[in-house]
């Protein structure tokens, strides 16, 4: 099971990859998010995250580490408890936004691609197909959550 989107905001990178590499901030653009909280490191690679999610009306918990941080680039993490496991990486990609064509002046923007990938275990195994659509709507309103909440730091 997968989701990906792509958000494209007219803010720098540095600025969406210092927001978004900050994991405990999935509480302000993740619908599903009810907590997150950093267990251990300095946010870069190796640190630790408790996340607490609802999803389908039950509220689930993962533990997330920091695998990949590669500022302005890539921060990827591994979650995991006793029914799945979730890896989730956000590429960063530096745009251009606005100029001659809209008669407004370029700006530098930021492309976020983010993709979550989840694989079941056990008896959630079977369960998994029957999810999709729940899944699809989780990204559509994670999407929208990251493009409100990056536009307001622009």
């Amino acid at each position: 099971m997968e989701i990906e989107r792509s958000v494209t905001v007219g803010v720098p990178v540095d600025r969406v990859f210092a927001y978004l590499s900050d994991f405990t901030n999935t509480t302000e653009w993740d619908p599903g998010t009810v907590s997150t909280e950093r267990v251990s490191g300095d946010g870069g690679l190796g640190t630790r995250y408790r996340n607490v999610s609802k999803f389908l009306g039950r509220e689930t918990e993962l533990d997330y580490l920091v695998i990949e941080h590669v500022p302005g680039e890539r921060f990827a993490l591994r979650g995991e408890n006793a029914t799945v496991v979730a890896n989730d990486t956000m590429t960063f990609v530096r745009t251009v936004t606005g100029g001659a064509g809209d008669g407004g002046a370029a700006a530098e923007g930021t492309t976020v691609t983010y993709r979550a990938d989840f694989e079941f275990k056990g008896v959630a195994k079977l369960a998994a197909p029957l999810l999709a659509p729940a899944f699809k709507k989780l990204g559509d309103e994670a999407e929208q959550g990251m493009r409100d909440a990056l536009n307001r730091l622009g």
